[in-house]
Protein backbone atom coordinates (compact mmCIF):
# COMPACT_ATOMS: atom_id res chain seq x y z
CA UNK A 1 0.00 0.00 0.00
CA UNK A 2 1.52 3.35 -0.86
CA UNK A 3 1.69 5.97 1.66
CA UNK A 4 -0.04 9.29 1.27
CA UNK A 5 3.60 10.80 0.46
CA UNK A 6 3.99 8.31 -2.41
CA UNK A 7 0.90 9.12 -3.35
CA UNK A 8 1.58 12.94 -3.92
CA UNK A 9 4.32 11.80 -5.83
CA UNK A 10 2.61 10.34 -8.52
CA UNK A 11 -0.39 13.12 -8.85
CA UNK A 12 0.86 16.27 -8.86
CA UNK A 13 2.69 17.49 -12.28
CA UNK A 14 5.80 18.99 -10.55
CA UNK A 15 6.45 15.21 -8.85
CA UNK A 16 5.73 13.75 -12.53
CA UNK A 17 8.99 16.17 -13.75
CA UNK A 18 11.02 14.83 -10.52
CA UNK A 19 10.19 11.66 -11.17
CA UNK A 20 11.45 11.59 -14.80
CA UNK A 21 14.82 13.52 -13.78
CA UNK A 22 15.49 10.55 -10.96
CA UNK A 23 14.69 8.05 -13.63
CA UNK A 24 17.48 10.57 -16.38
CA UNK A 25 19.70 10.19 -13.50
CA UNK A 26 19.77 6.55 -12.99
CA UNK A 27 20.68 5.54 -16.69
CA UNK A 28 22.91 8.37 -16.80
CA UNK A 29 24.83 7.11 -13.82
CA UNK A 30 24.38 3.96 -15.33
CA UNK A 31 25.86 4.34 -18.62
CA UNK A 32 28.63 6.30 -16.21
CA UNK A 33 29.65 3.92 -14.13
CA UNK A 34 30.00 1.25 -16.73
CA UNK A 35 31.34 3.46 -19.42
CA UNK A 36 29.20 1.59 -21.99
CA UNK A 37 25.56 -0.59 -21.88
CA UNK A 38 22.86 -1.87 -24.39
CA UNK A 39 19.84 -0.43 -23.67
CA UNK A 40 18.72 -3.75 -22.36
CA UNK A 41 21.75 -3.68 -20.00
CA UNK A 42 20.68 -0.79 -19.17
CA UNK A 43 16.86 -1.77 -18.40
CA UNK A 44 18.72 -4.47 -16.20
CA UNK A 45 20.84 -2.22 -13.89
CA UNK A 46 18.23 0.25 -13.11
CA UNK A 47 15.22 -1.93 -13.33
CA UNK A 48 13.33 0.62 -15.55
CA UNK A 49 11.31 -1.00 -18.00
CA UNK A 50 12.79 -0.94 -21.85
CA UNK A 51 9.75 0.96 -22.74
CA UNK A 52 11.50 3.76 -20.37
CA UNK A 53 14.87 3.51 -21.62
CA UNK A 54 14.31 3.58 -24.92
CA UNK A 55 12.63 6.90 -24.26
CA UNK A 56 15.18 8.13 -21.74
CA UNK A 57 18.21 7.20 -23.85
CA UNK A 58 16.33 9.16 -27.14
CA UNK A 59 16.03 11.97 -25.24
CA UNK A 60 19.71 12.01 -23.43
CA UNK A 61 20.46 11.35 -27.09
CA UNK A 62 18.73 14.23 -28.36
CA UNK A 63 20.17 16.47 -25.92
CA UNK A 64 23.73 15.69 -26.60
CA UNK A 65 24.48 13.68 -23.62
CA UNK A 66 24.91 10.01 -24.91
CA UNK A 67 26.32 8.56 -27.99
CA UNK A 68 24.59 6.08 -29.46
CA UNK A 69 26.36 3.05 -31.64
CA UNK A 70 25.33 -0.11 -33.29
CA UNK A 71 26.33 -3.30 -31.46
CA UNK A 72 25.47 -6.67 -30.99
CA UNK A 73 24.44 -8.65 -28.21
CA UNK A 74 24.28 -12.59 -27.81
CA UNK A 75 24.38 -12.83 -31.69
CA UNK A 76 21.66 -10.35 -32.04
CA UNK A 77 21.75 -6.48 -33.02
CA UNK A 78 21.66 -4.07 -29.67
CA UNK A 79 22.39 -0.49 -29.52
CA UNK A 80 25.38 0.82 -27.24
CA UNK A 81 24.45 3.75 -24.98
CA UNK A 82 27.95 5.88 -23.65
CA UNK A 83 28.37 9.06 -22.63
CA UNK A 84 29.56 11.67 -25.34
CA UNK A 85 32.63 11.85 -25.81
CA UNK A 86 32.53 15.77 -25.55
CA UNK A 87 30.42 15.60 -22.20
CA UNK A 88 33.60 15.98 -20.24
CA UNK A 89 36.77 14.67 -18.54
CA UNK A 90 38.23 13.56 -16.05
CA UNK A 91 41.86 13.03 -14.61
CA UNK A 92 43.39 10.54 -12.46
CA UNK A 93 46.75 10.96 -10.67
CA UNK A 94 48.67 8.18 -9.05
CA UNK A 95 51.77 8.65 -6.29
CA UNK A 96 54.06 5.07 -6.66
CA UNK A 97 56.82 4.86 -4.31
CA UNK A 98 59.05 5.75 -7.68
CA UNK A 99 56.61 7.19 -10.00
CA UNK A 100 54.06 9.61 -10.98
CA UNK A 101 51.88 8.79 -13.07
CA UNK A 102 48.50 11.20 -14.84
CA UNK A 103 45.81 10.44 -17.18
CA UNK A 104 43.16 12.11 -18.77
CA UNK A 105 39.98 10.51 -19.46
CA UNK A 106 36.51 11.43 -20.93
CA UNK A 107 32.83 10.36 -20.00
CA UNK A 108 32.74 7.49 -22.42
CA UNK A 109 35.97 5.64 -20.32
CA UNK A 110 38.22 6.34 -23.53
CA UNK A 111 41.85 7.85 -22.47
CA UNK A 112 42.76 10.89 -23.97
CA UNK A 113 46.48 11.15 -22.95
CA UNK A 114 48.64 9.21 -20.29
CA UNK A 115 52.06 9.99 -19.15
CA UNK A 116 54.44 9.12 -16.08
CA UNK A 117 57.83 9.84 -14.57
CA UNK A 118 59.93 8.89 -12.11
CA UNK A 119 59.30 10.42 -8.64
CA UNK A 120 61.24 9.85 -5.52
CA UNK A 121 58.09 10.25 -2.81
CA UNK A 122 60.60 9.87 -0.21
CA UNK A 123 61.22 13.91 -1.00
CA UNK A 124 58.70 16.34 0.60
CA UNK A 125 54.74 16.46 -0.73
CA UNK A 126 55.40 19.78 -1.76
CA UNK A 127 57.58 18.47 -5.00
CA UNK A 128 55.20 15.69 -5.16
CA UNK A 129 52.12 18.09 -5.79
CA UNK A 130 54.38 20.54 -7.66
CA UNK A 131 55.26 17.74 -10.18
CA UNK A 132 51.89 16.75 -10.19
CA UNK A 133 50.50 19.68 -11.27
CA UNK A 134 53.03 20.42 -13.97
CA UNK A 135 52.13 17.11 -15.52
CA UNK A 136 48.30 17.54 -14.98
CA UNK A 137 48.85 20.87 -16.89
CA UNK A 138 50.88 19.25 -19.77
CA UNK A 139 48.63 16.71 -20.91
CA UNK A 140 45.29 18.82 -20.32
CA UNK A 141 47.53 21.33 -22.93
CA UNK A 142 48.14 18.39 -24.98
CA UNK A 143 44.03 16.90 -24.98
CA UNK A 144 43.14 20.54 -26.38
CA UNK A 145 40.26 20.29 -24.12
CA UNK A 146 38.64 23.20 -22.24
CA UNK A 147 39.71 23.66 -18.62
CA UNK A 148 36.22 24.19 -17.32
CA UNK A 149 35.03 20.69 -18.78
CA UNK A 150 37.24 18.92 -16.38
CA UNK A 151 34.34 17.55 -14.11
CA UNK A 152 36.82 16.07 -11.48
CA UNK A 153 39.74 14.38 -10.17
CA UNK A 154 40.82 11.42 -8.48
CA UNK A 155 43.75 10.81 -6.81
CA UNK A 156 46.47 7.75 -5.45
CA UNK A 157 48.41 7.44 -2.55
CA UNK A 158 50.32 4.66 -1.69
CA UNK A 159 49.04 4.81 2.50
CA UNK A 160 46.31 4.71 4.50
CA UNK A 161 44.02 7.73 3.85
CA UNK A 162 41.17 8.92 7.01
CA UNK A 163 37.83 8.61 5.59
CA UNK A 164 36.48 11.45 7.70
CA UNK A 165 39.23 13.90 7.32
CA UNK A 166 41.20 12.93 4.57
CA UNK A 167 44.32 13.00 5.92
CA UNK A 168 47.15 10.62 5.17
CA UNK A 169 47.79 7.98 7.95
CA UNK A 170 51.21 7.31 9.77
CA UNK A 171 53.32 5.18 6.97
CA UNK A 172 57.04 4.35 6.88
CA UNK A 173 56.25 4.20 2.74
CA UNK A 174 55.45 7.97 2.75
CA UNK A 175 57.22 9.55 6.07
CA UNK A 176 57.49 12.56 4.84
CA UNK A 177 53.73 12.90 3.97
CA UNK A 178 52.55 11.99 6.99
CA UNK A 179 49.57 14.50 8.41
CA UNK A 180 49.06 15.86 5.00
CA UNK A 181 45.89 16.21 2.94
CA UNK A 182 45.74 15.14 -0.65
CA UNK A 183 42.56 15.96 -2.00
CA UNK A 184 42.92 19.51 -0.55
CA UNK A 185 46.51 19.88 -1.38
CA UNK A 186 45.92 18.93 -5.19
CA UNK A 187 41.95 20.55 -5.38
CA UNK A 188 43.90 23.74 -4.14
CA UNK A 189 46.05 23.92 -7.18
CA UNK A 190 44.24 23.08 -9.80
CA UNK A 191 40.52 24.47 -8.53
CA UNK A 192 38.23 21.39 -9.28
CA UNK A 193 37.41 18.40 -6.78
CA UNK A 194 39.76 15.65 -6.02
CA UNK A 195 39.23 12.79 -4.90
CA UNK A 196 41.41 10.36 -3.09
CA UNK A 197 42.16 6.82 -1.90
CA UNK A 198 44.96 4.42 -1.21
CA UNK A 199 46.83 2.90 -4.41
CA UNK A 200 45.24 -0.84 -3.63
CA UNK A 201 41.59 0.40 -3.64
CA UNK A 202 42.24 2.42 -6.66
CA UNK A 203 43.87 -0.50 -8.27
CA UNK A 204 41.02 -2.68 -7.52
CA UNK A 205 38.81 -0.47 -9.05
CA UNK A 206 40.76 -0.29 -12.40
CA UNK A 207 40.83 -4.15 -12.56
CA UNK A 208 36.76 -4.09 -11.95
CA UNK A 209 35.88 -1.11 -14.42
CA UNK A 210 38.68 -2.21 -17.46
CA UNK A 211 40.83 -5.00 -16.18
CA UNK A 212 40.68 -8.40 -14.80
CA UNK A 213 37.41 -8.01 -12.38
CA UNK A 214 35.33 -6.92 -15.23
CA UNK A 215 31.84 -9.10 -14.52
CA UNK A 216 32.26 -9.52 -10.88
CA UNK A 217 30.55 -7.95 -7.69
CA UNK A 218 33.08 -9.21 -5.24
CA UNK A 219 36.86 -9.34 -5.38
CA UNK A 220 40.45 -8.55 -3.71
CA UNK A 221 42.80 -6.81 -5.33
CA UNK A 222 46.29 -7.50 -3.78
CA UNK A 223 49.41 -5.28 -4.47
CA UNK A 224 52.66 -6.30 -3.54
CA UNK A 225 55.69 -3.25 -3.95
CA UNK A 226 57.15 -1.53 -1.05
CA UNK A 227 53.87 -2.73 1.10
CA UNK A 228 51.74 -5.34 0.73
CA UNK A 229 47.71 -4.03 0.80
CA UNK A 230 43.98 -4.99 -0.63
CA UNK A 231 41.57 -3.33 -2.44
CA UNK A 232 37.99 -4.91 -1.51
CA UNK A 233 34.85 -5.02 -3.98
CA UNK A 234 32.22 -6.21 -1.80
CA UNK A 235 28.51 -5.81 -3.95
CA UNK A 236 30.32 -3.94 -6.45
CA UNK A 237 31.63 -0.95 -4.55
CA UNK A 238 35.15 -0.39 -2.79
CA UNK A 239 34.77 -1.37 1.16
CA UNK A 240 37.16 0.87 2.78
CA UNK A 241 35.45 0.18 6.71
CA UNK A 242 34.43 3.29 9.27
CA UNK A 243 38.42 4.51 8.92
CA UNK A 244 39.64 4.01 5.66
CA UNK A 245 41.79 0.79 6.36
CA UNK A 246 40.04 -1.52 5.29
CA UNK A 247 42.22 -4.55 3.25
CA UNK A 248 45.65 -4.20 5.07
CA UNK A 249 45.98 -7.41 4.23
CA UNK A 250 50.04 -7.19 4.57
CA UNK A 251 49.69 -7.01 8.45
CA UNK A 252 47.97 -10.04 8.90
CA UNK A 253 50.51 -11.69 11.64
CA UNK A 254 51.60 -15.33 9.90
CA UNK A 255 54.87 -15.80 12.24
CA UNK A 256 54.82 -14.42 15.71
CA UNK A 257 58.41 -14.56 16.38
CA UNK A 258 59.08 -13.19 13.00
CA UNK A 259 60.60 -10.42 11.81
CA UNK A 260 59.72 -7.04 13.05
CA UNK A 261 57.44 -4.77 10.36
CA UNK A 262 56.62 -0.99 10.16
CA UNK A 263 53.82 -1.49 11.86
CA UNK A 264 55.73 -2.72 15.13
CA UNK A 265 54.33 -5.97 15.29
CA UNK A 266 56.14 -9.37 14.01
CA UNK A 267 55.49 -11.36 11.27
CA UNK A 268 53.13 -9.44 9.34
CA UNK A 269 52.89 -11.02 5.76
CA UNK A 270 54.58 -7.86 4.06
CA UNK A 271 57.70 -8.65 5.90
CA UNK A 272 57.73 -12.20 3.93
CA UNK A 273 55.81 -10.31 0.87
CA UNK A 274 57.43 -6.82 0.15
CA UNK A 275 60.03 -5.86 -2.03
CA UNK A 276 61.73 -4.06 0.92
CA UNK A 277 62.19 -7.47 2.89
CA UNK A 278 62.80 -10.33 0.11
CA UNK A 279 65.09 -8.57 -2.28
CA UNK A 280 68.00 -8.72 0.40
CA UNK A 281 67.70 -12.73 0.22
CA UNK A 282 69.02 -12.71 -3.18
CA UNK A 283 71.72 -9.64 -2.47
CA UNK A 284 74.57 -11.87 -1.99
CA UNK A 285 74.16 -13.81 -5.02
CA UNK A 286 72.62 -11.56 -7.29
CA UNK A 287 73.88 -8.24 -6.35
CA UNK A 288 72.62 -4.99 -4.47
CA UNK A 289 70.67 -3.47 -7.86
CA UNK A 290 68.44 -6.14 -8.14
CA UNK A 291 64.52 -4.88 -8.19
CA UNK A 292 61.94 -6.64 -7.94
CA UNK A 293 60.79 -6.56 -11.47
CA UNK A 294 64.69 -7.80 -12.25
CA UNK A 295 63.78 -10.93 -10.21
CA UNK A 296 60.78 -11.76 -11.85
CA UNK A 297 62.58 -11.21 -15.34
CA UNK A 298 65.29 -13.40 -14.05
CA UNK A 299 62.54 -16.11 -12.85
CA UNK A 300 61.23 -16.92 -15.75
CA UNK A 301 64.29 -16.98 -17.53
CA UNK A 302 65.02 -19.91 -15.80
CA UNK A 303 67.53 -18.61 -12.52
CA UNK A 304 66.70 -21.06 -9.51
CA UNK A 305 67.13 -18.79 -6.71
CA UNK A 306 64.71 -16.20 -7.81
CA UNK A 307 62.01 -18.79 -9.35
CA UNK A 308 62.26 -20.34 -5.19
CA UNK A 309 61.74 -17.06 -4.05
CA UNK A 310 58.90 -16.43 -5.94
CA UNK A 311 57.47 -19.34 -5.26
CA UNK A 312 57.75 -18.71 -1.74
CA UNK A 313 56.49 -15.33 -1.45
CA UNK A 314 53.16 -16.93 -3.39
CA UNK A 315 52.27 -19.04 -0.89
CA UNK A 316 52.83 -16.23 2.38
CA UNK A 317 50.88 -14.21 0.17
CA UNK A 318 48.41 -17.31 -0.19
CA UNK A 319 48.11 -17.56 3.35
CA UNK A 320 46.89 -14.10 3.35
CA UNK A 321 44.25 -14.83 0.31
CA UNK A 322 43.27 -17.84 2.25
CA UNK A 323 41.90 -15.77 5.02
CA UNK A 324 40.42 -12.79 3.21
CA UNK A 325 38.40 -16.50 1.59
CA UNK A 326 37.27 -17.18 5.03
CA UNK A 327 35.75 -13.95 5.90
CA UNK A 328 34.64 -12.19 2.97
CA UNK A 329 34.23 -15.44 0.57
CA UNK A 330 34.97 -13.65 -2.88
CA UNK A 331 34.52 -14.96 -5.88
CA UNK A 332 38.18 -13.36 -7.44
CA UNK A 333 41.54 -12.22 -6.58
CA UNK A 334 43.43 -10.29 -8.89
CA UNK A 335 47.67 -9.77 -7.96
CA UNK A 336 48.65 -6.72 -9.29
CA UNK A 337 52.42 -5.02 -9.11
CA UNK A 338 55.36 -6.29 -10.77
CA UNK A 339 54.84 -9.48 -9.15
CA UNK A 340 51.90 -10.31 -10.73
CA UNK A 341 54.09 -10.90 -14.06
CA UNK A 342 55.75 -13.88 -13.15
CA UNK A 343 52.49 -16.21 -14.52
CA UNK A 344 52.43 -19.42 -13.04
CA UNK A 345 54.99 -19.27 -11.10
CA UNK A 346 53.49 -17.01 -8.38
CA UNK A 347 49.80 -18.23 -8.74
CA UNK A 348 50.04 -21.52 -8.86
CA UNK A 349 51.48 -21.31 -4.74
CA UNK A 350 49.48 -18.72 -3.89
CA UNK A 351 46.09 -21.54 -4.95
CA UNK A 352 48.16 -24.25 -3.04
CA UNK A 353 48.23 -21.90 -0.09
CA UNK A 354 44.30 -21.25 -0.47
CA UNK A 355 43.34 -24.88 -1.10
CA UNK A 356 45.35 -25.65 2.28
CA UNK A 357 44.38 -23.12 4.45
CA UNK A 358 41.21 -21.44 3.38
CA UNK A 359 37.35 -23.37 4.02
CA UNK A 360 36.53 -26.02 0.89
CA UNK A 361 33.89 -24.35 0.08
CA UNK A 362 35.42 -20.73 -0.94
CA UNK A 363 38.70 -22.33 -2.17
CA UNK A 364 36.21 -23.30 -4.80
CA UNK A 365 34.55 -20.54 -5.71
CA UNK A 366 37.52 -18.76 -5.71
CA UNK A 367 39.58 -18.04 -9.62
CA UNK A 368 42.92 -16.28 -8.51
CA UNK A 369 44.10 -14.08 -11.97
CA UNK A 370 46.75 -12.10 -12.86
CA UNK A 371 45.94 -8.38 -12.90
CA UNK A 372 45.06 -7.16 -16.88
CA UNK A 373 46.59 -3.49 -16.69
CA UNK A 374 50.08 -3.73 -15.01
CA UNK A 375 51.10 -0.45 -13.78
CA UNK A 376 48.04 0.99 -14.78
CA UNK A 377 45.52 -0.40 -12.81
CA UNK A 378 46.17 2.54 -10.00
CA UNK A 379 45.61 5.50 -12.84
CA UNK A 380 43.01 4.06 -14.48
CA UNK A 381 41.00 3.03 -11.17
CA UNK A 382 41.94 6.93 -9.96
CA UNK A 383 39.92 7.64 -13.42
CA UNK A 384 37.31 5.40 -12.18
CA UNK A 385 36.91 7.20 -8.62
CA UNK A 386 36.42 10.50 -10.47
CA UNK A 387 33.88 9.06 -12.53
CA UNK A 388 31.92 7.25 -9.89
CA UNK A 389 32.14 10.56 -7.55
CA UNK A 390 30.85 13.48 -9.84
CA UNK A 391 27.76 14.32 -9.71
CA UNK A 392 25.41 14.33 -12.97
CA UNK A 393 23.87 18.36 -12.68
CA UNK A 394 25.59 19.80 -15.12
CA UNK A 395 24.92 16.51 -17.67
CA UNK A 396 21.16 16.89 -16.90
CA UNK A 397 20.64 20.01 -17.09
CA UNK A 398 21.91 20.26 -20.50
CA UNK A 399 19.36 17.35 -21.61
CA UNK A 400 16.14 19.10 -19.91
CA UNK A 401 17.19 22.41 -21.23
CA UNK A 402 17.32 20.95 -24.77
CA UNK A 403 13.78 18.78 -23.94
CA UNK A 404 12.23 22.29 -22.13
CA UNK A 405 9.20 21.56 -24.54
CA UNK A 406 8.18 18.21 -23.51
CA UNK A 407 7.32 19.81 -20.34
CA UNK A 408 5.97 23.01 -20.33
Amino acid sequence: MRSRAQEVVVETPGSQSSLHRANLERVVRAVRLAGSLTQAEIARTTGLSAATVSNIVRELKDGGTVEVTPTSAGGRRARSVSLSGDAGIVIGVDFGHTHLRVAVGNLAHQVLAEESEPLDVDASSKQGFDRAEQLVNRLIAATGVDRSKIAGVGLGVPGPIDVESGTLGSTAILPGWTGTKPAEELGGRLGVPVHVDNDANLGALGELVWGSGRGVRDLAYIKVASGVGAGLVINGKIYRGPGGTAGEIGHITLDESGPVCRCGNRGCLETFAAARYVLPLLQSSHGTDLTMEGVVRLARDGDPGCRRVIADVGRHIGSGVANLCNLLNPSRVVLGGDLAEAGELVLGPIRESVGRYAIPSAARQLSVLPGALGGRAEVLGALALALSEMGDSTLLDSTLHAAAPAFT
